[in-house]
C-alpha cells in the first residue's frame, strides 16, 4: 500500500510539474512537497536524513551473552539499544554438517557510520568463530527516536 501511496505522489509530482510549472511560480513548493513526500525525503535543512542510521543483528547462543555484549555495545555509545529477543531456532550449515541450535537474536540501533566499529566489538567479544552480524539501513522512524538514537551514538569514537 505504501508503495502504490509513493507511486501515486510520485505521480501527481511530475504531473503538476509538467502541466502546472509554466503557469505559476507558485507550484514549486508544491512539487518539492509532493516529491519529499514520494522519497520519504525532509526539506527542512536541520534534519538528519534518515540514511544515517542502521540496524545490526546479531545472534547469540544465550540471554546472558546477548546481555553482556549488548551492555557492551551500549556503555561504549556504539548502540542506543539493544533489544533481546529470545526464541530464535537456527538452522544452519557449519564444517560440513547441518546445525540446528535455540539461540536469541539481538536487533541493535546505530549509526550506519559505526557499524564497522560495532562488527568489530562483537567478533572481539562473541563466543562463536564467526558471529553473524548483518545491517540494514534505518529508511523511517519516529524523529524524537531518531534524535535520540543520534544522541546517544555519536559521529565518532568518544574513547581516546
Amino acid at each position: 500500500m505504501r508503495a502504490v501511496a509513493a507511486a501515486t505522489v510520485t505521480g501527481v509530482a511530475a504531473l503538476a510539474s509538467y502541466i502546472l510549472l509554466p503557469h505559476s511560480s507558485k507550484v514549486f513548493p508544491l512539487i518539492r512537497r509532493l516529491s519529499s513526500m514520494a522519497t520519504g525525503a525532509t526539506t527542512s535543512s536541520s534534519a538528519r536524513p534518515v540514511e544515517t542510521f542502521s540496524m545490526a543483528f546479531v545472534t547469540a547462543p544465550s540471554e546472558d551473552t546477548a546481555r553482556s555484549l549488548a551492555s557492551g555495545l551500549v556503555s561504549s555509545r556504539l548502540a542506543a539499544c539493544v533489544n533481546i529477543l529470545p526464541g530464535v531456532t537456527s538452522v544452519y550449515e557449519w564444517e560440513g554438517e547441518v546445525n540446528t541450535d535455540s539461540e536469541v537474536l539481538m536487533m541493535i540501533k546505530t549509526r550506519t557510520s559505526r557499524i564497522p566499529e560495532l562488527t568489530e566489538y562483537v567478533q572481539k567479544h562473541h563466543p562463536y568463530d564467526v558471529p553473524e552480524v548483518i545491517t540494514t539501513s534505518i529508511e523511517g522512524g519516529s524523529r524524537p527516536y531518531l534524535d535520540w538514537l543520534a544522541k546517544n551514538v555519536p559521529e565518532v569514537s568518544t574513547e581516546i
